[in-house]
This record gives structure tokens, C-alpha cells and sequence, in this order.
């Protein structure tokens, strides 16, 4: 009777550890939760470094998927310290084949990890739709280019874009929003209204 109590209890106690671990989306296999301090220190035992914090953001650079020198950026919100979105900005690129490279390498890893995207918006805001390299680089410096793909899961959403800042900075960006801490902080949100 004790061993089969003892059973039933480490079995409760193991299921319930997994499930506390499985509920947030993760980055790096860190679930995406925690305030900033923890979350950061977490990155820096994946090899990031830590540049520094700005309203409520921290700036880490490192390595990931393979690239080197990215950028990630951990945030929460001024009134909850309590992480709930992660962004990589890939290293930028100056021609649209690397830039546009680069997306479709990254979307096709994401495919294979999570299946297809669940909205995919792949264009030029512009007529004629640019046909060589230099008009197509234009077009993402001055916002007339929508490159993005999402991907929803249990956990979050995941999304991947061709994004910019200013007219000189191209970059390919991934971002994971957790959907616990995400709902947490946007019943935060709706109590301040």
C-alpha cells in the first residue's frame, strides 16, 4: 500500500513538473518567463553577453541559429517585471539576395521545427513590383516591403519578418511572445483603462 501511494505520489509530482516546465514558450530551451534579472542571467549561461538595460529591455549579443552577432532583446513592462517577449535581430545585410536569404533560411528551420506558418505575407507595397536587387533593398528602407511569416503554437506565437531602421539598417528580426506572461501583462494592461 506505502509503495503504491509512494508511486502515485512521484508520478502527480513528475507530471505536474513537466507540465509547470511545457506551459511557456521557450527560446534557447529557456522557458520564455521570469523577471529580466533571471532571464538575463539565464542568457549568459548561454554564452550571450549582456550590453545593457533600457527601459525595460535588455540588449544581449551573441550567436544564434547559426548567425553570428545578433542581437537579442528581452523585454517586459515597466509596471511587471515579468518577461514576456523575446526579439532577434539578425546581422544586417546591404543586398536583398543575403537579406531576403537570410528570411527564407531562417523560415524554412522554423517549418521543420514548427510546422507551417500560420499567416505568411510575402510582397512589395509598390506597382511595378521591383524586379532588381537595388530597388527591392529601397523598397524595405522605406517601408514599402512586407516579408513575414507566423507561427502559432499552444505555447506563443512566433514571428519572423524582413524589418528596418531608418534607410540605412536591414535586417531579418524573430520574435517569440509567450502566451501566458503575454495574457498576464495584458490583464495588467485592461486593469489601467
Amino acid at each position: 500500500m506505502k509503495t503504491s501511494l509512494l508511486t502515485l505520489i512521484l508520478s502527480l509530482t513528475i507530471m505536474l513538473t513537466f507540465a509547470q516546465t511545457s506551459e511557456h514558450l521557450t527560446f534557447k530551451g529557456v522557458p520564455i518567463d521570469g523577471t529580466l534579472d533571471e532571464y538575463v542571467s539565464k542568457m549568459k549561461q548561454s554564452g550571450f553577453k549582456h550590453i545593457g538595460t533600457e527601459n525595460k529591455t535588455a540588449i544581449l549579443n551573441g550567436d544564434f541559429a547559426g548567425y553570428k552577432g545578433c542581437y537579442v532583446g528581452v523585454s517586459t513592462l515597466t509596471q511587471k517585471d515579468l518577461v514576456h517577449k523575446i526579439s532577434v535581430i539578425f546581422p544586417e545585410r546591404e543586398t536583398w539576395s543575403t537579406l531576403s536569404g537570410n528570411y527564407f533560411d531562417l523560415k524554412a528551420m522554423l517549418g521543420e521545427k514548427y510546422g507551417e506558418p500560420k499567416e505568411v505575407v510575402e510582397k512589395f507595397d509598390s506597382y511595378p513590383e521591383p524586379r532588381d536587387d537595388e530597388t527591392k533593398m529601397y523598397r524595405v528602407k522605406f517601408d514599402n516591403c512586407k516579408y513575414y511569416s507566423i507561427w502559432e503554437t499552444d505555447n506563443g506565437k512566433i514571428q519572423l519578418s524582413i524589418d528596418h531602421d531608418g534607410v540605412t539598417r536591414c535586417f531579418v528580426r524573430l520574435s517569440y511572445f509567450d502566451k501566458i506572461n503575454g495574457q498576464i501583462i495584458k490583464a495588467k494592461a485592461i486593469d489601467d483603462l
